[in-house]
């Protein structure tokens, strides 16, 4: 069951890990802003709900490079996902940390599905929109509103 609201969505799903040996079932959680346009964060853990968001791992991932890595490998860093093949419903998804790294598999159809509500939400090439850039350029370039002199 997805969960959604005028400016967010979310989907749980389950992501199949993939051990030397065995695969291991992991519970996860897709979720989408409309305030942070670019990103897609998936939690790990036990998401039974909403709010469960909040007890897990969290990894932001650009919307994009799910986008992309639906038909090709994309990402060269700390996150990496491919299809499987052409025709599969299989995606690979591959997270690095300094702790260590994991391979995924997961359904193509469901995160397919989960970046169509995203895009209901932010249209792709709208996101920049949605954020006023130039506002918060100017918080940042004022130390956030503070006075950097201290006065």
């Amino acid at each position: 069951m997805a969960h959604g609201s005028t400016s967010r969505y979310s989907c749980p799903l389950t992501l199949q890990l993939i051990g030397p040996r065995s695969w291991t079932e992991v519970p996860a959680l897709l979720s989408y802003e409309a305030a942070d346009p670019f990103a897609v964060r998936i939690t790990f853990g036990d998401v039974a709900g909403p709010e469960a968001a909040d007890d897990g791992v969290t990894w932001l991932v650009g919307r994009d490079l799910l986008r992309v890595g639906m038909d090709r490998p994309a990402g060269d860093g700390d996150v990496r996902v491919w299809p499987a093949s052409a025709t599969a419903d299989v995606l690979f998804l591959h997270l690095r940390a300094p702790s260590g790294e994991a391979l995924f598999e997961l359904s193509r159809a469901t995160l397919s599905a989960f970046l169509r509500e995203t895009e209901a939400l932010v249209p792709v090439g709208s996101e920049a929109a949605v954020l006023d850039l130039d506002d918060e350029l100017t918080v940042l370039l004022s130390n956030g509103g503070a006075d950097p002199t201290g006065r």
